[in-house]
């Protein structure tokens, strides 16, 4: 079975553009990225997109859909009805390269502020971790970083200024994947959330963890208890005074 859908996809680059109305036929089980690709084969060959595996496990395709950050992969068509109009638009939160491509540039200069994880002096064979500690971080692993999460993230989609200060819900979970590993001898990586991250900044609203495609609980497996570190390092005096005395890490 198939119908004629109405569909609004933004056309322009960096120096502006506007929302341009097609029509374009659907067919059972597709998803809007097919009608995205169907968009280009038979009425705009020059629509760019960015896309990789149609599978949802490499996050090229993230976009806003009817103002929803989504991947185009994974949104089906029967989630619609036929009456309705899909507006398709680029990730609101990163400066346009060319129509539904976004320059995501901004994520990967966080990532690459991160201290890599640093392993314990221990000889081959003396690493031992629970299983426990294993699935605590391996959650944040499942991360394809489609940048959902930053898009939607108010503190960097509606203040530029904030970018350089906050690193975003994506890079929060990384520094708190890295804090929970048993086997990671730096110990300054709520102080790093605090002052170079910005931590401080996020307040939980838990909209990151609303539209991430691997249903990873960041807000309240990552963030919080980052931030209750964070918090108990800087103001608990007993943490404090065991930190300075070698008793905890803080």
């Amino acid at each position: 079975m198939s119908y004629d859908a109405r569909f609004r996809v933004w056309r322009g680059d960096a120096d502006g553009g506007e929302l341009v109305d097609y029509t374009v036929e659907v067919n059972d089980g597709e998803v809007v990225l097919d009608i995205i690709h169907r968009l280009q084969a038979t009425q705009s060959g020059d629509l760019a997109v960015r896309w990789n595996c149609k599978a949802g496990k490499c996050g090229s395709c993230s976009a806003e859909i009817n103002g929803m950050p989504r991947l185009l992969c994974m949104t089906r068509m029967s989630t619609f009805t036929e009456a309705e109009t899909i507006t398709v638009t680029p990730l609101r939160a990163f400066p346009v390269i060319r129509d539904l491509v976004t320059d995501v540039s901004f994520n990967y200069a966080k990532a690459r502020q991160i201290p890599a994880f640093a392993p314990p002096d221990l000889a081959p064979g003396e690493y031992r971790m629970q299983q426990v500690d294993v699935e605590r971080s391996q959650e944040f692993r499942k991360c394809i970083e489609c940048f959902l999460c930053q898009d939607t993230c108010h503190v960097v989609r509606d203040h530029e200024d904030n970018k350089e200060a906050f690193a975003g819900p994506r890079f929060l979970i990384r520094a708190a994947e890295l804090d929970m590993h048993p086997l990671d001898a730096r110990d300054d990586r709520a102080d790093f959330a605090r002052e170079e991250q910005g931590i401080g900044m996020c307040n939980i609203t838990k909209c990151c963890t609303e539209v991430c495609p691997e249903h990873i609980k960041i807000t309240d497996n990552a963030i919080i208890p980052m931030k209750e570190r964070v918090a108990g390092r800087r103001y608990d005096p007993l943490v404090w005074l065991g930190t300075k005395i070698g008793l905890r890490r803080g």
